[in-house]
Parts: C-alpha cells; sequence; structure tokens
C-alpha cells in the first residue's frame, strides 16, 4: 500500500533565508512534506558561500534538502510582484533577515497579510524585532558570549569556550518551527494567520535553562565547571585503565546504587558525602577518590557494570564513533539518498519520528534556480517572458 501523505504535505512555505538558524526551520517544515519553495537571489546577485559554505558543501546539502529553489529579485518592482502572486497561495513565509531588511523591501507581514490575511510569517533575527539591537547582525558564536553559554562553557583555567556546534542557530529554527505549526494551529480555528518571531538571543537564553533560574530566583552567578555538572554530584569525565568515561551519579538513590556497584560502599557512611550540598561542597575531593576506582579497570568494563546496575554512564565518542554506534544504527539517524550530481549521499536524520510515516530524504538540495521556470509556468508566464526576466536578472 502507498504510505499516507506526510503531515504537512497540505502547506506551502516560501524560505527566504541565509545562513543557518533560518534554514533549519524551513527544514523541518520540509522534512515532513510542507511543500517549500527556497527564494534566491539571481545567479548574478548571488555569493557562492556564506557561513555554511559552498552550495554543494556537506553543511548546506543537508540543510536544503526536501526544498525547490526559485530565483527572484526581490529589489526589482518585477521580482516583487512575482514574490507577492506566490504569497496568495502560501500559508508560512520563513525569513531571518535583520529586522529592517524585510521592511525596506516592503515583503514585511503587515504587507504580505493585506494579500493573504491567512499566512503564517515567522521571523528569526540576531537580537529580535524591536528594541535597541534589533538592526544588529547576529551570529551563533556572537551570541553564545552575549547570551551567557560561553560563560558557563569550560573551565577556570581555559576560560570561555563555544560550544562545538551552532546550537544556537539549531535551537532558534526549532523554536520557529513549533511556533509555525502553533499559529498554524490557531489559524485552524481563527481563519487568520499571524506574525511569529524569535530570536538567537531570546533561543540561547532560553536554553541556559536552571543556570538563568539559579540567578533569577537564588541570585546564583553560575560559573565554569569543566566536565562536572554544575550541581549535581558526582557527574563528570572519570579517567579508566585505558581511556575515560563519563558517570552521572548524582541524588542520594544513584549515589546509593553507584557506591555499592563500584565497591565503595564505605563513601556512603562518610559525612562529607552524605547528602548532595555535601557532596558539591566537597567535589575535587570526592571525585579524586572516585578516580581512584576507575582508573583499576577498563572502560569497557565500568560500562558494563554500570549499565547493568542501572547508574547513567557513557563514552567520550568522535563523530564517526558516533555514527558506527549498534543504537545510533538502528535509530536510522543516518538517511541515504542519491543526488543526480553527486551521486550517494548520507544525510543526518530528522530527530523526531510519527508512526506510520518514514523520515527519508525525499529529494537532494536542488540546484541554484532548479524549479523557476516550473514555479513561472504555473503562475502563467510564458516562455519569452520567462526569458525576458532571466536576460534582466529579475529571475
Amino acid at each position: 500500500m502507498p504510505e499516507d501523505p506526510l503531515p504537512l504535505a497540505r502547506f506551502n512555505v516560501l524560505e527566504l533565508t541565509l545562513a543557518r538558524a533560518g534554514p533549519t526551520a524551513a527544514r523541518h517544515l520540509a522534512d515532513w512534506g510542507a511543500n517549500v519553495l527556497r527564494v534566491e537571489p539571481p545567479k548574478a546577485l548571488t555569493s557562492p558561500e556564506d557561513y555554511t559554505g559552498k552550495r554543494f558543501g556537506p553543511d548546506r546539502l543537508n540543510l536544503h534538502r526536501n526544498k525547490r529553489s526559485l530565483t527572484l529579485n526581490l529589489k526589482e518592482p518585477e521580482g516583487k510582484a512575482i514574490f507577492m502572486e506566490l504569497v496568495k497561495t502560501a500559508d508560512v513565509i520563513v525569513e531571518n533577515m535583520r529586522s529592517n531588511v524585510k521592511h525596506r523591501l516592503g515583503i514585511d507581514y503587515e504587507s504580505v497579510s493585506k494579500i493573504n490575511p491567512r499566512i503564517v510569517y515567522g521571523s528569526i533575527s540576531g537580537f529580535g524585532q524591536t528594541g535597541p539591537y534589533k538592526d544588529r547582525a547576529g551570529v551563533d558564536q556572537i551570541v553564545q558570549g552575549m547570551g551567557g553559554m560561553m560563560s558557563i562553557t569550560g573551565t577556570p583555567e581555559s576560560g570561555p569556550i563555544r560550544v562545538g556546534t551552532a546550537v544556537i542557530d539549531l535551537t532558534a529554527g526549532g523554536f520557529l518551527a513549533q511556533a509555525i505549526l502553533i499559529a498554524l494551529l490557531e489559524r485552524e480555528v481563527t481563519g487568520k494567520g499571524r506574525f511569529v518571531h524569535t530570536s538567537l538571543l531570546e533561543s540561547m537564553i532560553s536554553l541556559l535553562d536552571f543556570q538563568a533560574a539559579r540567578w533569577l530566583m537564588a541570585g546564583e552567578v553560575a560559573g565554569q565547571a569543566g566536565n562536572n555538572h554544575p550541581t549535581s554530584i558526582p557527574s563528570g569525565l572519570f579517567p579508566t585503565a585505558d581511556g575515560q568515561i563519563l558517570l552521572a551519579a548524582a541524588g542520594d538513590r544513584l549515589w546509593e546504587r553507584f557506591c555499592k556497584t563500584a565497591g565503595a560502599e564505605h563513601f556512603l557512611e562518610n559525612p562529607d558525602y552524605k547528602t548532595g550540598p555535601d557532596r558539591l561542597a566537597h567535589r575535587d575531593e570526592l571525585n579524586e577518590k572516585i578516580s581512584e576506582i576507575t582508573r583499576t579497570r577498563t572502560s569497557q568494563y565500568w560500562f558494563d557494570l554500570f549499565s547493568e546496575a542501572g547508574v547513567p554512564c557513557g563514552p567520550i565518542n568522535t563523530i564517526d564513533k558516533v555514527f558506527a554506534d549498534e543504537q545510533v544504527q538502528h535509530l536510522g539517524m543516518a538517511l541515504p539518498v542519491t543526488d543526480p550530481r553527486l551521486g550517494p549521499l548520507t544525510m543526518v536524520a530528522q530527530p523526531n519520528n510519527i508512526e506510520g510515516h518514514s523520515k527519508d530524504v525525499r529529494s537532494p538540495p536542488a540546484v541554484l534556480g532548479e524549479h523557476t521556470e516550473e514555479v513561472l509556468r504555473d503562475l502563467g508566464y510564458d516562455a519569452d517572458r520567462i526569458a525576458d526576466l532571466k536576460s534582466r536578472d529579475i529571475v
């Protein structure tokens, strides 16, 4: 039997994005079936690279799968007119330009909602749609610094350290996709669209989570704790006979289970380690005593022993070992796709699972403007008119 249409197959999305955060939001929608049309400047106006590298490099290939591509010069009246024709049948717009750019182009929410009141308009900016920083350019690493992430990453000796992936871009993209879906659900009741937006800065602060709550409610400014958990002890990286292993035995129940499994019942009688706050106060001393025990056996020995006992533990995998892991392979987190230009490729899978639907990559990323003629023909443009638009870099 043919598989049912994907959940978002009825929605048309116009994507006006650069870099990573906006494309990530659109990719979430595209992966679940939305008809995402990526609107890009014509070749003469397009840089072959951006923050995510070359067009057919691994990063951009992974970002722009399951999407179509239309070239359109939105600075020209004819280009803007074509865009507004597409707005009439669109459900969603995704953009991550600086706040003032969409207004300057006349494609902001107020303008497009006059043509299509049902449109859900999703925006990501660096610092917000309003306020003193609204026109500033923002990128992931800058916001990791401004938003507090780097102040709690690393060790007191190392100083601030950035997270090793674009965590803020990816989080903002996920948050915007969530907001778009919420607005689409609301539209089923009201019949009207919404302007929904987030920013890298807001997303970053949300990621601070309990560290932010410690400041807001208890007045505690978190510092850098390295591989130790900031408040839950013992939880961190410990040496073994042949490497290192991560252990997380915080909380009285897991602490007792850890001590009994490790043959360290005497820790349970030590008043310095009786409660969580006690263990936190003596963290360095306790970590060294645990290290003396873990050094005596291999990582695999401890992994097997603690896993059987229900004590959270695990290795430090390089990325190649991540994808070689049997559980990762079982989860299907690497998906094959064949690109007509590049041949067989493997992409990172969508992390969500919806039973009854596969999360295969349906189509590889499009060549710049690959679907321009197709889209224009659907709008009623004939071959001569399309050729004229191309000759003047309108499309």
